[in-house]
Formats: structure tokens, C-alpha cells, sequence
């Protein structure tokens, strides 16, 4: 079946989230929401994730899932904000335990800080499935870009999150704890093993030079023809050194310290003190 995908881009990240629904009736997913926060003043705002929830209500659609790729390191997640408003449940890969072990300790969170997953409502492993109404997905774990990374294949449509970027701008960077740019590579590798048309929505892009406007979507056919990292047949050992090469001149993305500890925890907030007050932590010299 063909899913019918709409596309929301959020312009303070260049995050693209996604709300993918049955053709034949209401039932929807979501995937990859933005919770807008303004880092200087610590404030957040709902106003990326109240565009999906109009949407969804103006098309009068039933929320069956709010999925995560992965722990995003450059926004926080509006998955529990969408679930209050509509509905669904939360998942997101099953190896998400290793991400909150290795940032549980970083932010040190201690023993009230669980480590098991159960801050989200499915935990999914490679080959699971699930449905929006009659449509099946089918889950792929593809690892690299972090160890939790999933694929979502839906239909004709795999959302891969950041392990793929639009043909002209490439592959997701693998320098944060416990990537890997060989399982990169062989996750981009089971991905171009989909038939040649199945549409391959990216998790964000910031224009390759030279292009004009925004992009998200693309084919595995164009994927492994054209991108600039891994497509015409390139080596394991040639795309492992470019990446890393690469990925040593690169920055901490801008919410990285935030992000984390958010998404960790399934999009919801550290708990609050005994007046009410949420803080975040910054670990000094540790990122």
C-alpha cells in the first residue's frame, strides 16, 4: 500500500516530522515531532507540534502510534505533548537501554533515573511490525548514526531518520557515544536493499550547495545511483574514512544537552523539585 505522507519542516532545526496515514481510512502515525525550546531563555513552546495536532484534527484522523527513529541530539521530542492531545502510543527502537545507560550516567541521573525503556509504550526489535489501520509497518534496526536507530517501513515509504540525508547532502554523522560508521555504512546497505521505488523520507536537511529549496524525499533508486557518501557502488573502507574524517571537523549540534536528556525520557522533563521547578543539567567538559 502507498501511504499518504504529509511533511511538517521545522526551520529552527531543519527537522522534518511526519504524519503517515492509511489511504483507505483515519488511522495515522506520527513520527519525529519537534517540542520548539529556545535554549538562551529555557522556555518551550508548542507551537511546531500544534500545527501536526490541527492537521490531524482537520483531517479528522485517529492517532494509532507517535514513533521516534531514535534519540534525537538536535531538538526534543513533542511525543508526550501529541499523545495527551491525541492519542497513540510511544515507541521507539528497544536499544534505547544502551542510550539511557551511557547518558544516565553522563548527566548523572542516578538510580531514580530508569534505564529499561519504560518511559515509552513499545519498545521495538529488528523485524517487529506493527499497523496504522491496514496499513503494516515493519521495523528495521539501523544502527550507526546511534546505536538505537530505527527504520520505519511503511507501505511503499521507509522513514529513516538521520541515517540517510537527501542524494546531494549524504549520511549522518557517527561521532556521538556508541556510533559507528562501519555499522553505518551496512545499515545504509540493508536500507538500498529495498526495491528501487520505495520512497525514502530523511529526518532533516540543510540544502547540499548549490540547491535552492528544501528537501526530504527521495527513492532508494536515487539513493543508490546519487548520494554523495555512499551511492555508485562506494567501498565500506572508503565511506568509514570519509566519515570519520568528517565527522572530526564537526560541532555539537546547538540542543544537544537539552535533547538528550528530554528524548531520553520518551520527550518528557526531569522531574520536578519540591517547588515545582524542571532544570537541566550541563555536563562541563564531558560532550
Amino acid at each position: 500500500m502507498k501511504p499518504l505522507v504529509t511533511s511538517f519542516f521545522d526551520d529552527a532545526t531543519n527537522t522534518i516530522s511526519y504524519v503517515v496515514r492509511d489511504p483507505e481510512g483515519t488511522q495515522a502515525a506520527i513520527i519525529d515531532s519537534v517540542l520548539d525550546f529556545d535554549y538562551a531563555s529555557g522556555r518551550t513552546d508548542t507551537a511546531s507540534a500544534d500545527a501536526i495536532i490541527d492537521f490531524v484534527k482537520a483531517e479528522n484522523l485517529s492517532v494509532a502510534w507517535v514513533l521516534e527513529t531514535h534519540v534525537h541530539a538536535d531538538h526534543l521530542s513533542a511525543a508526550p505533548y501529541l499523545q495527551e492531545k491525541l492519542g497513540g502510543d510511544i515507541g521507539i527502537g528497544a536499544n534505547i537501554t544502551s542510550i539511557q545507560d551511557t547518558f544516565g550516567k553522563l548527566f548523572n541521573e542516578g538510580t531514580e533515573f530508569q534505564r529499561d525503556g519504560s518511559q515509552f509504550d513499545a519498545l521495538f526489535k529488528d523485524g517487529d511490525s506493527f499497523h496504522i489501520g491496514q496499513l503494516r509497518g515493519d521495523v528495521m534496526h539501523t544502527p550507526g548514526h546511534t546505536p538505537a536507530c530505527m527504520t520505519y517501513v511503511i507501505g511503499d515509504a521507509a522513514f529513516v531518520g538521520d541515517t540517510l540525508f537527501m542524494p546531494d547532502f549524504g549520511t549522518a554523522r557517527c561521532d556521538f557515544p556508541g556510533g559507528s560508521a562501519t555499522d553505518l555504512f551496512d545499515s545504509v546497505q540493508r536500507i538500498l536493499a529495498l526495491p528501487e521505488d520505495t520512497r525514502i523520507f530523511v529526518g532533516h536537511d540543510y540544502k547540499a550547495p548549490g540547491r535552492e529549496e528544501f528537501a526530504w524525499e527521495s527513492t532508494v533508486g536515487e539513493q543508490k545511483a546519487r548520494n554523495v557518501h555512499v551511492g555508485d557502488g562506494k567501498a565500506r573502507e572508503d565511506f568509514v574514512e570519509m566519515r570519520e574524517m568528517r565527522d572530526a571537523s564537526l560541532g555539537m549540534p546547538k540542543l544537544i544537552v537539552p535533547s538528550l536528556q528530554v528524548n531520553m525520557r520518551a520527550g518528557n522533563m526531569p522531574a520536578a523539585d519540591e517547588k515545582g521547578n524542571v532544570f537541566l543539567k550541563v555536563p562541563v567538559n564531558k560532550l
